[in-house]
């Protein structure tokens, strides 16, 4: 299924139609909604407006269109996300998420941390789930579609893509009561003729880091890295694409970085024959003016289509489908303690069903193991695609193989 096909006021208008914008145009901010003929019977869907209109899923309603549709969303019990929806993932109505998070968008200056309790409590709140910068990493790169892949993709992911979909998914986010565009910098791609323009912006962009009030408000930055420089006052990271912009850090908080996302800079090395990308979301203050540092920090792996990965033993079924022109989505971990009870890909144009593959690694602990042998036995025989890495990865089964075009 290569373009989508909706309901409108009686008509049936194909996503590539030059007619669809003016029909859009007529249903917007009215009841009517347009329907996806995905199904028989269609999926209600709801219009957005960007730059221009945008057919949009309803909340909670991605499982209800056909895995080869482009509007189709797994179950949210296949990934991280299912963990989070309904505490930290609020989405109440269609085109806005409201996303709890254990991070602040201010610091206020000189203020220590509280020590003990009061002498007399009124109420005991709740705990409720929130989630970590990693988890809203996922959230902003599932939101935007880059852990899904169709053929038609290939050759068109670059760092100008990459900032155009994450800076149109913040823009249906709010955290804190705050819209997330307002506090989220993406780098533009670098261009050495046009980058005196580019940097105005990103100073412009981040003037939202200027003290007030006695309060140090911070910001959300999200590129590719690339080095870390030691200095005498600590370390210097560069972010591709911000090559006249360091973030700062102490040398103590970018070790401990170090030491928890070891295996991500290690894959970088890795003798795979597969190229990857570490990607970096730091929440950012500024030290001074025009000087930015890092806060907190975490950071994601994905392959060279910047599609989110958990390690390197992904890396050979994520490329090995891409080359065979495969259309699936990736399940992302989000703030799972483990990714090994998901899928490591649905794979989406094998009929009216996901078809769930699983990796199982040959350097995987028992825990994650056993969590991964339980999903696989969930599955049953019938329906498993296993590669045990110390193998050759087995081929498809016929029933879930793609003709490849002539």
């Amino acid at each position: 299924m290569d373009s989508q096909r909706f309901a409108i006021k009686g008509r049936v208008i194909g996503a590539d139609d030059p007619q669809l914008q003016e029909a859009l145009a007529h249903v917007y901010e009215t009841p009517e909604r347009p329907r996806c003929l995905c199904v028989p019977g269609g999926v209600e869907m709801y219009v957005a407006r960007h730059r221009q209109f945008v057919v949009k899923r309803m909340p909670d309603s991605g499982s209800t269109h056909h895995p080869g549709c482009p509007s189709y969303e797994p179950e949210v019990q296949q990934s991280g996300l299912g963990e989070l929806v309904g505490e930290a993932v609020l989405e109440s109505e269609p085109g806005r998420v409201e996303l709890r998070v254990d991070f602040p968008w201010m610091r206020v200056i000189g203020r220590g941390v509280p020590r003990g309790e009061p002498q007399e409590v009124a109420e005991i709140g709740v705990p409720r789930r929130q989630m970590t910068l990693r988890a809203l990493m996922h959230f902003l790169f599932e939101r935007a579609g880059f852990n899904r892949w169709s053929p038609a993709m290939a050759g068109k992911r670059n760092q100008g893509v990459l900032r155009k979909y994450l800076l149109e998914a913040a823009e249906e986010i709010m955290v804190k009561g705050v819209p997330l565009a307002e506090r989220l910098y993406v780098p533009e791609p670098f261009s050495e003729s046009a980058k005196a323009e580019a940097a105005q912006r990103r100073r412009e962009k981040l003037a939202v880091l200027r003290p007030k009030d006695g309060q140090t408000p911070l910001a959300i930055v999200i590129g590719e890295f690339k080095a870390s420089e030691a200095t005498s006052q600590g370390r210097r990271i560069w972010i591709r694409h911000m090559p006249d912009a360091p973030l700062l850090i102490a040398s103590r908080s970018w070790e401990r970085i170090e030491r928890v996302f070891a295996p991500l800079f290690e894959a970088r090395d890795a003798d795979t024959g597969h190229p990857v990308r570490v990607i970096l979301a730091a929440l950012i203050r500024a030290r001074r003016e025009y000087t930015y540092e890092i806060d907190a920090a975490s950071l994601m792996l994905t392959n060279e289509q910047w599609i989110p990965i958990e390690g390197v033993h992904e890396l050979p079924l994520i490329d090995t489908l891409i080359a065979q022109h495969r259309r699936f989505v990736k399940p992302l971990r989000y703030d799972a303690r483990s990714a090994a009870a998901f899928p490591n890909a649905l794979l989406l144009d094998a009929g009216p069903a996901p078809v769930p593959l699983h990796v199982v690694s040959a350097f995987m602990d028992t825990k994650e193991r056993l969590s991964k042998e339980r999903a696989i036995a969930e599955i049953g025989a019938q329906g498993a695609w296993v590669w045990r890495t110390e193998e050759q990865m087995p081929p498809f089964r016929r029933d879930i193989a793609l003709a490849l075009p002539s």
